[in-house]
């Protein structure tokens, strides 16, 4: 069977497509019952620093289901191509996914997954936005098929701004907190939950915005040193991460009192320095490493047996965890469908039925007990604080949630105004 794709991969992207052919071939063969899910991401341009691991980590963990007999009685069939973070080729990936049947899709990328929800929801076929997309999105009553299903950047703000006040005695009032953040959508998103909650404890508010990339921000964080902040949170991607970690700790700012969201890595470290990023916090919504059950599970029936994506020293890192994470929530998505419709058809309503009912989910203890309703596509919004300790990410919180109702209050303001204007 000979396989033809309009898009040309190159390094990591063609490693992901090669190593989808035998699946693909296989589910030629395997009768109709085929859940298809299109994954167009950002390979060569913008989200390098993350896309290979986290698709890594979901393709690894799919084809160690697919082994097992699938789920429900269904395969799941994987379609990988590569947007480069580019709208029109990535409407044309989902156009093109849409015509082959696919009822879910992961473009893994902010700009592109608000480009596609107008489709998506036309459509009916489901998208997830873990860690990207509208934070509005949570209100599944305005966004029915639109699902982050996982933490948005409001909730991880309000869960750190707790977290700050829990290490503080109780009160952030007369403190001050610096947030510098890549000068974005994505790096503002986070400010009408930070101005809210500023408000509400009686701290002070600094912004401190970087130009796009974000490799030069010699001149901000000397600012942000003068300001004499209790804490400071840095808010970007890829290389803007690095600098900014890189300058921090040239300004000599205490890096157990500065903290990212959910974008930073051990390669991360590795860039600037292991040693020299100890005790710098982020915002974690798995369990990192390969201690996790199904990590280990990966290892021995995927890994080891030369099925693995891509590189073995990947597995367990924090992207390709991120990845595992939101693949097992999809899965269990069409393990509810198949619950609800055993013999379906398979459609953007059948799995959205499944979506919505995900019930108290783990992924065996990966992530925090996750509910998604037709209410709260989020998930219920858990996260946890974690610390580099030189070598690994070691949780400093239990699983919790913080700030809902602030974060809830933003939520449906901006949903309510997609609903009216569709902007």
């Amino acid at each position: 069977m000979s396989l033809t794709r309009r898009n040309i991969l190159t390094g990591a992207a063609a490693a992901a497509l090669a190593s989808q052919l035998p699946l693909r071939v296989a589910l030629a063969q395997g009768g109709d019952k085929v859940v298809r899910i299109a994954m167009p991401m950002d390979f060569t341009k913008v989200y390098t620093f993350v896309t290979a691991e986290y698709n890594q980590g979901q393709r690894d963990y799919i084809t160690m289901m697919n082994q097992r007999g699938g789920i429900g009685g269904y395969t799941i069939a994987v379609d990988i191509s590569d947007h480069a973070n580019d709208q029109p080729r990535a409407i044309e990936a989902y156009e093109r996914a849409k015509s082959q049947g696919a009822v879910l899709v992961d473009p893994l990328s902010t700009p592109v997954a608000r480009a596609l929800t107008p489709r998506a929801l036309e459509d009916k076929i489901n998208m997830v936005t873990a860690f990207s997309g509208r934070s509005d999105a949570a209100d599944g009553t305005v966004f029915p098929y639109v699902f982050p299903l996982s933490p948005n950047y409001w909730t991880q703000a309000g869960l750190l701004i707790e977290y700050f006040k829990q290490q503080d005695g109780g009160s952030l009032d007369g403190k001050t907190i610096c947030f510098v953040h890549i000068d974005t959508p994505f790096g503002k998103e986070p400010l009408p939950v930070l101005e809210a909650l500023a408000a509400k404890e009686g701290f002070k508010l600094q912004a401190f915005p970087y130009t796009p990339p974000g490799n030069d921000q010699s001149a901000i964080w000397p600012q942000v040193r003068r300001a004499r902040p209790d804490w400071t949170m840095f808010w970007g991607a890829g290389v803007g991460q690095t600098v900014a970690l890189t300058e921090a700790a040239r300004n000599g700012l205490d890096m157990g009192r500065v903290c990212s969201s959910v974008w930073l890595s051990e390669s991360d470290m590795d860039v600037v320095g292991r040693d020299q990023t100890v005790g710098v916090l982020k915002f974690e919504p798995c369990v990192s490493g390969r201690e996790p059950k199904v990590i280990q599970e990966i290892l021995a029936e995927v890994v080891n047996a030369g099925k693995g994506a891509g590189p073995e020293d990947k597995v367990g890192t924090a992207y390709y965890n991120y990845g595992v994470m939101l693949a097992a929530l999809m899965l269990e998505g069409v393990r509810r469908a198949a619950e609800i419709a055993p013999d379906g058809p398979v459609s953007g309503e059948w799995l959205n039925a499944g979506l919505n009912s995900i019930t108290e989910f783990t992924a065996e203890g990966l992530i925090p007990p996750t509910t998604i309703t037709p209410e709260d596509h989020q998930g219920g919004g858990m996260g946890r604080v974690a610390r580099w300790n030189g070598e690994v990410f070691e949780p400093m919180t239990d699983w919790f949630s913080a700030n809902q109702d602030v974060v809830w209050e933003e939520v449906r303001k901006y949903s309510s105004e997609f609903a009216k204007t569709g902007q």
